[in-house]
């Protein structure tokens, strides 16, 4: 889309989103245009919610309960009666366009259940820039993946369809509130002057909400967001880069005058744009904010600006009063555990941890055996390319002045000029998370999984890592520990960098700390970079099969000068064999 005006326009102004969904029931969230009632129709169930507001719009959740297992159920919804998707003929007008010009013929959105016992097929990726799809557009970030996938799936393209996978997992960056879009400066500049602060950089809610329909309302991604279920979790750019990187990264960003307004904006568009719908009803049922909106009867709608202003305000000063983090379980075929690896942050300099103990005693109780495949998703890879790893470790004790007084502040520059803020950069958390997956893969909480997988993103290249267990240790993995990382589905890596992730992913990763003066411990894994590093805009996919898992990475190509439907093709397919 090229200007403002091809938004979408009519009762819905975002969506509809199919978010959590299991075997039998699902939630579909929207954003409407005022306050009314959301009805979904789905063959012979249907379920309506009341709207709630927040600094001025109006959004659903609706649960729809009763459905068929293992079914494809095209569905229905109104707006106060009136139907709003699928938008009837004459009335989508240039919501159904692209930013060529293209009105793709999409096929009706559907409710999928999961069907027990089948498969599992999840998508994942992250980092995606929200650019028109047209020849400047790709010419400057590449093709969407995602929308690629969403041509293919939808067989606009001719392409033959793969099977959809049962879930897609967005893993942070799925909109970047600092490196804002031309369409999201012109919105900035009818409001406010950009020469002030935060300039170009989003300020407040109003300007999230319009951030987020930039990112989610072209045609054929809104089609594939309607109809294939998605769980996310944020990572930086969300908010802004380098969030908590550390103490003195948070204390300079306290002390502007615009940044308190910003996070609080953030994270409050966050839980009702992308964490609301990641939860289960069971979840949803221990989530005190979502149980106003749930038991609310009083006359007119819900406003619920305060309480969300009120727990963003919160959770930034104080991480263990709420839980980013979550769990989707698929029967005793996999579980996947979703981990907030931002929020939750420890950045005292003398107890510096990527989770603090709240956090972490969670994430020990989730990540038990009995299942066959464990997954754990984390926006920020825990096995990063060999020489990252090293060097983000000794940046850690380089700002912490363990080595020397001197050399703190160089470590504190360091970090944060060049992004050292992974899970190597926090080395508490990281033994602390690496020690629970030895522990789970050698079979000493419940019976060993066949496999777990890190799934995680921000990097801007995408690779495969094998682990093994630290030889010293004298224990042998029962399960086969890799980390996938897929990323970006649409912000490409600048050239430059390419050529020293190749060199940084050489080799075998030994943090032993010898290196380090002791100041390291030994990590409980070893791993070395087994396939990549690709540089592709790309969404994987990973099946659970009898015997292996089995990854995909595909990217979308533009064949003829034809921006407008975008072709998929496969980077490549790794086969990681399991017990």
């Amino acid at each position: 889309m090229s200007t403002l005006e091809e938004l979408p326009d009519g009762p819905l102004r975002l969506g509809p989103l199919l978010r959590y969904v299991d075997d039998t029931s699902a939630t579909i969230w929207v954003e409407t245009a005022e306050s009314a009632t959301v009805c979904v129709e789905a063959g012979d169930v249907s379920a309506e919610a009341r709207t709630f507001a927040v600094h001025g719009h109006h959004y659903a959740l609706v649960e729809v309960e009763g459905l068929p297992p293992g079914t494809a159920t095209p569905y229905r919804l109104t707006v106060d009666g009136v139907q709003a998707w699928p938008e009837p003929p004459g009335r989508a007008g240039d919501s159904t366009r692209d930013s060529t010009g293209v009105e793709p013929e999409l096929p009706p959105s559907v409710i999928p259940t999961l069907k027990p016992g089948k498969p599992l097929r999840m998508a994942f990726g992250s980092c995606r820039v929200s650019m028109p799809h047209d020849e400047e557009g790709n010419e400057a970030f590449g093709v969407d993946a995602l929308r690629a996938y969403a041509l293919r799936m939808a067989g606009v393209t001719g392409e033959e369809p793969e099977r959809w996978p049962d879930l897609v997992v967005f893993l942070g960056d799925q909109v970047y509130a600092d490196d804002t879009s031309p369409l999201m400066k012109d919105f900035i500049a009818a409001r406010r002057d950009p020469e002030q602060p935060p300039w170009t950089e989003l300020k407040d809610y109003q300007e999230y909400a319009h951030l987020y329909r930039l990112a989610w309302s072209d045609p054929a991604n809104r089609w594939l967001l309607s109809t294939l279920p998605s769980a996310m979790i944020f990572d930086d750019h969300d908010i802004r880069d380098d969030w908590n990187t550390s103490q003195t990264w948070k204390r300079e960003m306290d002390a502007t005058d615009w940044w308190h307004e910003r996070v609080v904006s953030g994270l409050g568009s966050y839980w009702v744009y992308q964490h609301l719908g990641n939860l289960s009803p069971q979840a949803r049922a221990e989530d005190a904010l979502w149980q106003r909106v749930a038991t609310y009867d009083g006359p007119g709608e819900l406003d619920l600006t305060a309480e969300v202003d009120r727990l963003a305000e919160e959770v930034d000063r104080e991480p263990t009063t709420y839980r980013w983090s979550y769990t989707r379980d698929f029967g005793t075929q996999a579980r996947l555990v979703v981990v907030d690896s931002r929020a939750a942050r420890v950045l005292d300099p003398e107890h510096r941890s990527m989770l603090d103990d709240d956090e972490l005693a969670w994430v020990d109780e989730q990540l038990q055996g009995d299942v066959d495949h464990l997954l754990i998703g984390t926006s920020l890879p825990v096995l990063l390319a060999p020489a990252l790893h090293h060097v983000e470790a000794l940046g850690e004790v380089l700002a912490q002045g363990t080595l020397s007084r001197r050399t703190k502040r160089f470590g504190e520059w360091a970090r944060q000029a060049a992004d050292m803020e992974h899970w190597a950069a926090f080395q508490r958390g990281f033994q602390e998370l690496t020690g629970m997956v030895v522990e789970v893969a050698t079979g000493q909480r419940g019976r060993a999984p066949r496999s777990v997988t890190f799934l995680s993103g921000d990097v801007h290249h995408s690779y495969l890592a094998e682990a093994w267990a630290d030889p010293a240790a004298g224990r042998e993995l029962q399960s086969a520990v890799v980390q996938a990382v897929c990323s970006p589905i649409r912000n490409p890596l600048p050239t430059f960098m390419k050529v020293a992730i190749r060199l940084a992913g050489l080799g075998r990763a030994r943090p032993t700390g010898r290196l380090l003066l002791g100041r390291v411990k030994r990590s409980p894994l070893r791993w070395s970079m087994t396939r990549g590093p690709w540089y592709d805009n790309n969404l994987a996919v990973l099946e659970l099969q009898s015997d292996r898992v089995r990854f995909w990475w595909s990217r979308g190509e533009v064949h003829d000068g034809d921006h407008g439907r975008a072709t998929l093709h496969r980077v490549a397919t790794v086969d990681v064999p399991v017990h």
